[in-house]
């Protein structure tokens, strides 16, 4: 089983060499390497030409945001199953995606796996922030303010075939409604693993400005209504008291 991995980039030099290095120190797995860069002006491109020959496919063009970049990784990727991993967060050890495949192999009606991730600093990605656990999916699952930690998640390639890929009507949420698209409107099969997949550091482009933070909420309720469902007026403070007991 194969496993294709996309890492979208912009400007993402101070980072981006100790991501590449967390997918290519994965053990025992077949790993299909894709980077999309938007076009980096800094030393990005630089650094991914140092590891050009362990990775499979390179992009390096503009691009309308991190959603189109992802997007267009994939369209690129050949794997039985896609995960997505930006150019700031790396893998929680070199065992995360033999885990991850073991769960799809023992399960062949799986179609999406997600599990754990913490927040940690910038500059010293061994030291926690915030810790976001997450639960197996159960029929409110939205409603109770969850959602699956996107970059901990695994696709089947199959879903994004049936159920399309990120809605760049979206700017901030693309991750958040295409995982209710394909959680609570689909139905896919999912499983979660109580397990840390990601280390992910603080500073998300949603989360950069209480503007982007509204206008993220703003696209949130609105993906409910795209996606045939009535948010409840308890989604937000849920959502708000679930982000807050991460830090302790």
């Amino acid at each position: 089983m194969r496993v294709s991995i996309i890492t979208v980039a912009y400007n993402s030099a101070a980072t981006i060499e100790e991501t590449i290095k967390s997918v290519l120190s994965q053990e025992d797995v077949e790993i299909e390497y894709i980077i999309i860069d938007g076009g980096s002006t800094d030393n990005t491109p630089q650094i991914i030409e140092c590891f050009k020959e362990k990775i499979n496919i390179i992009v390096s063009e503009p691009d309308r945001g991190i959603y189109d970049a992802m997007n267009k990784g994939i369209r690129l990727a050949s794997g039985d199953i896609i995960g997505v991993l930006n150019s700031d967060d790396i893998y929680a050890d070199n065992q995360v995606i033999r885990d991850v495949i073991q769960q799809f192999s023992s399960n062949p009606n799986l179609d999406i796996l997600y599990g754990n991730l913490v927040y940690v600093k910038k500059d010293n990605t061994d030291k926690v922030v915030r810790t976001w656990r997450s639960k197996s999916y159960f029929d409110t699952f939205f409603e109770n303010g969850n959602v699956p930690p996107h970059p901990s998640l695994f696709v089947s390639s199959k879903v994004y075939e049936i159920a399309g890929s990120f809605d760049l009507q979206y700017n901030l949420a693309a991750d958040y409604e295409f995982m209710l698209r394909v959680l609570k409107k689909s139905n896919f099969q999912s499983k979660y693993i109580n397990r840390l997949i990601v280390k992910m550091r603080l500073g998300g482009a949603t989360n950069r400005s209480l503007t982007n933070i509204i206008n993220g909420n703003k696209e949130i309720l609105q993906a409910w209504v795209n996606n045939g469902h009535k948010a409840p007026l308890t989604l937000m403070p849920l959502r708000f008291i679930k982000r807050v007991i991460q830090f302790f």
